[in-house]
């Protein structure tokens, strides 16, 4: 009985060997959201310069998304060659992809210190940071750790509107076990939801064992999340018709991860037995016999273990009932206009009067100035992007606890959004105010500042048509006016609660200010009313 636990255990350890001196990278996990983190047990800040060779042809996949949906402004991100980038996609320079096509990026990957890389430039948009640098715009090619490295030089403070970042991309090239064994390039596969590593694999038809070995995951440890990164290995450069039938939106995993191709079946089968064979003829048959136990064992799971692996353990709350909505009604229907406000369209001279030439006397915070409109006071908000989002909101809505945009401008490339004034500022400023002989609030007046807030949020909810998410509740977001009333502010992160017609959407867009997002959030982008 000692001797075949003896050789059972050895068996064990061969087959943990052979992926040890196979294995390319540790897998990075949770690693994205943990900013802060010093954790270099996985490959947060890269993939280990652990290749045959200090440089490579690799891939990257890339979700187009606006802006950012064009063969020249993908190539321009991601630091990519656009004649390179048009022909691997089979499209023209000139095309521009749909939104969430899956893109094909070929890079030239090389070594940069200790790890390989990929090295983009950035330029700092307004709000932006690190992580949503890392997550957002690049999807997770990069990671809020190894940014903050590249720019040690800039703290996530300091990223203001125009600083130019190095954005060291995600690559790698193959080790040389992997040479030996056929493979010659490694893609970067940017995991969305509801994916696994059989799926991914079999999408390039690459082998399932071999990607396993690349990122050091076991057949037992298989779990990977979104907005983070697959190692692929692959014989031959991937193609535009392997991901020509990829959805926006992956389907559900079926009810078993172990892959149905009869190829990538007999591939995993030989690395087993060949990796056995190569230490010990009699082990191996032990071996082969300890694999098929568990390979028989996994096909009996239940569909709910396997949901279990498959996906993150923060999956398991969209399985939940939807909660019954919560029914105290608030007493605003008094504050909500019959009809949607109409907007005034000012011109530049207008304004620059108002605000004395937008000069300093008039100047509130960031880009807010105060102007006198006919008499009336406005904050007057400079911006530079897309505020369609925002305009189409607030031009639907009108609620006395949601501020008013009583007109817009747009001038020489610049938005000009027109408000209504807040005499008090921001919320901010009397909760963290150090001087109490200033700014105090009264405990009757805390009160009503949170029914206010719980107002607004009630009409956005379930009475705006759609019913909006907030996204960015905090309260620097929070007004006051000369009555210390409050008044949610800020909208361009909105998100309308009914897409797809659920009671909940997933994202990759992840917006909002860190410690103020909630988790499932974070972790998994799941936007429902009960965010804000």
């Amino acid at each position: 009985m000692d001797f075949k636990h003896l050789l059972c255990i050895l068996s064990i350890s061969l087959l943990s060997f052979s992926y040890l001196i196979k294995g390319q990278q540790p897998y990075i996990r949770k690693a994205t959201t943990a900013c802060g983190s010093t954790d270099k047990s996985n490959s947060a800040l890269g993939y280990t310069c652990n290749g045959a060779t200090p440089r490579c042809q690799a891939y990257l996949t890339f979700r187009s998304q606006p802006p950012f949906t064009s063969v020249s402004s993908i190539s321009s991100l991601l630091a990519a060659d656009p004649s390179q980038l048009s022909q691997l996609n089979s499209v023209p320079e000139s095309a521009t992809f749909d939104t969430n096509k899956m893109v094909l990026v070929p890079v030239n990957c090389s070594c940069s210190g200790k790890y390989y890389q990929v090295n983009a430039s950035y330029v700092a948009q307004q709000h932006d940071n690190y992580f949503i640098i890392a997550n957002n715009t690049f999807q997770g090619l990069s990671t809020c750790q190894t940014l903050q490295a590249q720019n040690n030089n800039l703290t996530t403070e300091n990223l203001y509107t125009g600083t130019r970042l190095i954005v060291p991309l995600r690559c790698a090239c193959p080790t040389k076990n992997q040479s030996n064994d056929g493979v010659d390039y490694l893609l970067s596969y940017l995991v969305t939801w509801g994916e696994y590593v059989a799926l991914i694999s079999g999408i390039f038809g690459a082998d399932t064992g071999r990607t396993l070995d690349a990122n050091s995951l076991s057949e037992t440890d298989t779990v990977i999340y979104p907005f983070t990164t697959l190692l692929v290995p692959l014989e031959k450069p991937p193609s535009s018709s392997q991901i020509l039938q990829i959805p926006s939106t992956p389907p559900p995993p079926p009810s078993s991860p172990v892959p149905s191709s009869h190829t990538n079946s007999n591939k995993t089968w030989i690395y087993v037995v060949a990796g056995i064979l190569g230490g010990l003829g009699l082990l191996s048959v032990i071996g082969v016999i300890i694999f098929c136990v568990f390979f028989s064992t996994s096909k009996g799971k239940s569909k709910k273990e396997l949901d279990a692996v498959v996906s993150s353990e923060s999956f398991e709350a969209l399985e939940k009932s939807e909660e019954k909505k919560f029914e105290v009604e608030f007493d605003f229907l008094g504050n909500v206009s019959s009809s949607a406000q109409s907007l005034k369209t000012y011109t530049f001279k207008e304004l620059e009067f108002a605000t004395e030439g937008f000069g300093p006397s008039c100047w509130i915070k960031g880009s807010v100035y105060c102007g006198k409109i006919n008499g009336d006071l406005a904050a007057i908000k400079k911006i530079n992007g897309d505020v369609s989002k925002e305009i189409n909101i607030l031009n639907t809505i009108n609620h006395f606890n949601i501020i008013r945009l009583s007109g817009v401008c747009f001038n020489d490339g610049t938005w000009y959004l027109v408000y209504e004034y807040a005499s008090n500022g921001p919320l901010c400023d009397w909760i963290y105010n150090n001087d109490s002989s200033q700014k105090f609030l009264t405990w009757t007046q805390r009160i009503q500042i949170a029914f206010d807030i719980a107002t607004g949020l009630n009409y956005l909810h379930c009475y705006a048509s759609p019913p909006y998410v907030h996204k960015d509740i905090k309260s620097s977001n929070i007004l006051l006016d000369s009555n210390l009333r409050a008044k949610i502010a800020n909208l361009s992160s909105a998100r309308s609660a009914d897409e797809d017609g659920e009671h909940f959407v997933l994202t990759r867009h992840i917006v909002g200010t860190q410690g103020y997002m909630a988790p499932e959030y974070v972790e998994n982008g799941m936007i429902s009313l009960k965010l804000d």
